[in-house]
This record gives structure tokens, C-alpha cells and sequence, in this order.
């Protein structure tokens, strides 16, 4: 097979979660575990890093990759879902996984995977884990797919693991109460590994805790190691953060090339590992390294679509933020920007409680609903119904991309342009930024 129909093979005959939703999930640790042994365990060849939550793992992972890079070391990148390219998924040092690998995995184990039925996601987090191994690897960044105790990453062993926070998310696989889903991230704690704790909650700190207990484990709250003092948003590529470290009272100037104001808790979340990993672990994190790592954590990492800036006039950024939680401090933002009119281009997954979501959008925004070209994708006529009566001024476009054109048709350069509400939405749109670029 060539690369064109290696994809093809593993999104049909192994359909991914991002496509089909709840069909492509499949729960348990035995499948992968069985195929890495095939593999000769290659999780085992190199330092891990176990990174879970609700909201913030992918920007942490990333802030993390990239420090660890900035300090020397081969480092491995593994997140999901991948928005324009399959092979966004794996990185090592920045670079996806080339093409030829992808193809040459496939084509040597594609009898074992069908024969232990994998899913899209235990396939790809195995290819990550070989490719890291064949690729010399030193230390490897892991972000879960869905949950974490019967996640296909939770086969590793970390130097830490860490959960960002956790809210109502997937409740029909992860449980129908914070409770329950806090339980299902507490699953990647190991033994005698300490777990840190992004954004600490009472309505969950006592399942972490107990489950740490159990395992003989130390759970680090990551406000309570580092607190922020100051931001400072300078242009649309940076902002400044102060934080002060509270063991010495040490106080880091720290600026990053991630905007969206919801990195405030992902940056202490990643003081607080980072921190960590250079006191109490065998690798070595200076503070240039440290400080370079965050400046740099989007270039280093290729990471897109987080509070992402793509024209200044009008203003237009997009943002992957697609449940609840996430739209919530999107919606922050918006209401805090100094723009004479927002027009607010979103589409949704079926999946998402969409009115939840729709109670949390500013009213002062004009909305153009639309479809992204995947099954899982809600429909207009979806939206337009739940967003009847909440006060919210809107319109309805069949595709993406006309909806993109229709806000640009409508905003002034004094105006904003937000693109969001599903990755799917997102990924339609970085398509289209990758085309013109390559014209």
C-alpha cells in the first residue's frame, strides 16, 4: 500500500473516534498491551511524561515537548486528534512521523492489528511508541485520548503524570458525574509516581487524593507550586506572564507564543512539571531551556489552532475549544475584546451538549452556524433550533467555508472574526490557510 492508501485502511477499517464518535471507542488495556509486546514493548525504551484532563492537555503537552527539546533532549510528541494531517499526531523534536513510516508499520503489522481488532487510537498510540523507540528517543510527551484508566496510553510508566482539570465531558463513556469522570483520569496514576493537579476543585480533589493514597502516590497541586502574578498581552503572536515560584519565592518572567487568555492555568500546570521533572527526576531542565521552551512552544511544536491569529484586519482567530468547559473561557475572551461587532463562524459534534454550550456564547456576537463535512458534524438545522429563544443573533450557512466567506463579506476591519466551536470547524480552516500558503 502507499501512504494515500494506508489511510485509507486505517479510517475505514479502523474507524477513528474523531470521525465516527462512540462507534470507534473501544475500552480496555489488553488489545494494545498485547500488540506493543509484538512490538517488543517500545514504551518501555524511553522517559514518558502521562498527560490527561478535560481541557488544557494539548497546549501542556506541547509547552512540555518543547521545553524538553529546548534542554537537549530527543523528545517525543504524541496527541490527538490531528486536525489537517494524520501525522500531526507524532512528532519527534517538532517533525511528524514521515509518511514512508506511517506505510512501512501498517504494511509490516497489518495482519496483527486485524487479528487483535484494534482501534484507530490503540493502533496509532503503538505506531507512536515504536516510531519514538526506532527514532532514539530520550523522553516522550503522552497525551490520552479519552479518560485515561482504560485509555490505550495508560500502558506506560511516566516520571509523572499529570491531569489538567476535569469537567463534564463524554459522559456516556466516562460517567455521568464529575465524580465518575475525575476517577476515570485518576486511573493513570502508578505506583509510587506522583500525579499533578492542574486546577484543583473540591468536587474532585478527594478522588485523586484517594486514589494516590492507594497507590502510595503524591499528588502536587500545581497552584500550589507556582502562582501567577501578572499578564500582559503585548501583540497577537505573545503574551507575558509573571509567576512566582512558592518554595523560594522566586519569581519567573515567562512569555509565550500560545495566546488565549485560558492559558494562564495551562502555563502553571506546566511550571509545576516542568519543576518537577528538573528536581526530582533524572532529567536535566535548565532555566534558559525552561524559559526558552515556553517562548517557543507553539514553533517548536507546530501547534495550531489555540487562540490562533490568522489576519489582523479585521481580527480573525480561531479556537478548538468545542465542549462546556472550554467554550466558557472562550466566551471570556470574546466579551473582553475591544472590537466594535464579533461575527462568530461555529459548528459543533453531535456529541457535545450543545445547550449547554449555546447559554455560555455572548450575546453581543453575530453567529453564522454552519456544518463541518464529517458525519459526526451536528447539522444547522440542529443549532438554529436549540439557539431559538436564548437571545442570540444568528444565521445559518451550509459549509465552512462559505461561512468563513460570509463573516469576512459582513466585518470591517474595526470588527472580529471567531472561527470555532469544533475542531472540525477548525480543521476545515487550516486546510484552507495550508492551500494558500502553498500557492
Amino acid at each position: 500500500m502507499n501512504y494515500t492508501q494506508t489511510l485509507e485502511f486505517l479510517f475505514t477499517a479502523m474507524p477513528s473516534f474523531q470521525r465516527v464518535g462512540g462507534d470507534a471507542y473501544k475500552p480496555g488495556l489488553e488489545r494494545v498491551a498485547a500488540f506493543c509486546h509484538h512490538l517488543g514493548n517500545p514504551q518501555r525504551n524511553f522517559y514518558t511524561i502521562h498527560v490527561a484532563g478535560t481541557n488544557g492537555k494539548g497546549s501542556v503537552s506541547h509547552m512540555l515537548a518543547s521545553i524538553l527539546r529546548e534542554a537537549g533532549y530527543r523528545t517525543g510528541l504524541f496527541t490527538s486528534p490531528h486536525l489537517v494531517d494524520f501525522r500531526e499526531r507524532i512528532r519527534v523534536d517538532g517533525e511528524m512521523i514521515p509518511k514512508q513510516r506511517v506505510t512501512n508499520f501498517v504494511n509490516k503489522h497489518r495482519e496483527k492489528m486485524q487479528q487483535l481488532d484494534l482501534s484507530f487510537f490503540e493502533m496509532t498510540a503503538a505506531m507512536a511508541f515504536d516510531y519514538f523507540d526506532q527514532s532514539d528517543v530520550e523522553v516522550a510527551v503522552i497525551e490520552t485520548g479519552l479518560g485515561g484508566r482504560l485509555d490505550a496510553t495508560n500502558i506506560i510508566t511516566p516520571l509523572v503524570s499529570v491531569v489538567t482539570n476535569v469537567a463534564m465531558e463524554h459522559t456516556e463513556y466516562l460517567g455521568d458525574s464529575i465524580e465518575k469522570i475525575a476517577s476515570e483520569k485518576a486511573g493513570i496514576i502508578k505506583k509510587s509516581i506522583p500525579i499533578i493537579i492542574g486546577q484543583r476543585n473540591e468536587s474532585y480533589n478527594a478522588t485523586f487524593e484517594r486514589r494516590a493514597a492507594e497507590l502510595n502516590s503524591r499528588v502536587i497541586y500545581a497552584e500550589d507550586e507556582f502562582v501567577l502574578r501578572g499578564i500582559e498581552h503585548f501583540d497577537n503572536e505573545n503574551q507575558h506572564f509573571s509567576v512566582e515560584r512558592m518554595r523560594d519565592n522566586r519569581t519567573f518572567e515567562l512569555d509565550i507564543d500560545l495566546l488565549g487568555d485560558y492559558q494562564r492555568h495551562n502555563i502553571i500546570t506546566a511550571c509545576a512539571a516542568a519543576d518537577y521533572l528538573a528536581e526530582l527526576t533524572p532529567l536535566t531542565i535548565s532555566r534558559r531551556a525552561f524559559r526558552e521552551g515556553l517562548a517557543h512552544a507553539a514553533a517548536n511544536t507546530s501547534l495550531m489552532g489555540r487562540w490562533q491569529v490568522i489576519a489582523s484586519e479585521p481580527y480573525t482567530v480561531c479556537d478548538t475549544g468545542h465542549n462546556a468547559d472550554g467554550i466558557r473561557y472562550v466566551a471570556e475572551q470574546l466579551n473582553n475584546l475591544d472590537t466594535d461587532r464579533i461575527f462568530a463562524v461555529m459548528g459543533f459534534a453531535k456529541d457535545k451538549d450543545l445547550d449547554a454550550i449555546l447559554k455560555l456564547l455572548p450575546t453581543r456576537a453575530h453567529y453564522i452556524f454552519t456544518r463541518a463535512s464529517i458525519d459526526r458534524a451536528r447539522s444547522v438545522e440542529d443549532i438554529a433550533a436549540a439557539a431559538e429563544g436564548l437571545g442570540l443573533d444568528f444565521e445559518c450557512v451550509a459549509t465552512v467555508s462559505e461561512a468563513v466567506a460570509r463573516a469576512k463579506s459582513l466585518a470591517l476591519a474595526t470588527d472580529t472574526i471567531f472561527i470555532g466551536g469544533s475542531n472540525f470547524v477548525i480543521a476545515e480552516v487550516e486546510e484552507i490557510i495550508a492551500k494558500l500558503a502553498a500557492e
